[in-house]
């Protein structure tokens, strides 16, 4: 009988081609880790691409509804101008007559005690208001602020003139409420043949010098 050694157990033999097999599975385990982080880096880039377009249109949202709100201010201010402009007017325009009836009573003396007073008080408010008054007598005649209603002839203006005021203009800043109403006077229709008249009989003495001078002679 053979005799056991005690605590001594016998292995299976291995192949010997188990353990090259395991060292390349585990080689192939440790590269496919990199891969994945790659693919996870390629979806977390992604997402954050998406991320900055959807904040950039945001962006410009909020750009364009800022823009659009300004405008908005400025469209209101503007219109809100422009109708006090507008009320501003229409409430002068009813007090121009009442202003040329203290015109008239302050050229023929009658201005005079408490109505003079509230004619001067009326003026000031309507001068506050930004109405101002225009059209003097010499000015040159302009269509554009000047209504004529007289027409004549003068010998000593060189254009149309306006040489009487009948009715002051009134405007509000850049703003015509009512033209002035003017007679105008041109000059006489013969008046601007003297002076190329006097120019030819000035010539004339010229041409005599230069033939006394040695100039060319007829035949």
């Amino acid at each position: 009988m053979t005799e056991e050694t005690p605590g001594f157990e016998e292995k299976p033999d291995v192949p010997s081609g188990a353990t090259d097999d395991a060292e390349p599975k585990a080689a192939s385990e440790e590269g496919a880790a990199p891969a994945g982080d790659a693919s996870e880096n390629a979806g977390l880039v992604a997402q954050l691409d998406q991320v900055r377009t959807a904040l950039n249109e945001r962006t410009a949202d909020l750009q364009r509804l800022q823009a659009e709100y300004q405008n908005y201010r400025r469209r209101v201010e503007r219109d809100r101008v422009a109708v006090k402009e507008i009320a501003v007017a229409n409430l002068l325009t009813e007090l121009l007559p009442v202003l040329d009836d203290i015109g008239r009573a302050r050229e023929h003396g009658e201005l005079v005690g408490g109505f003079k007073s509230v004619a001067e008080s009326l003026e000031t408010v309507a001068a506050k208001m930004g109405l101002q008054q225009f059209g003097k007598e010499g000015e040159p005649f302009d269509p554009t602020v000047h209504e004529a209603l007289m027409h004549s002839y003068a010998p000593d203006v060189t254009e149309t003139t306006c040489v009487a005021i009948l009715q002051p203009g009134y405007r509000i800043g850049e703003r015509t409420i009512r033209p002035a109403r003017v007679a105008v006077a041109e000059p006489q229709p013969g008046a601007q043949t003297v002076k190329p008249a006097e120019e030819t009989t000035e010539a004339e003495p010229d041409s005599a010098e230069k033939k006394e001078n040695g100039g060319p002679e007829e035949g």
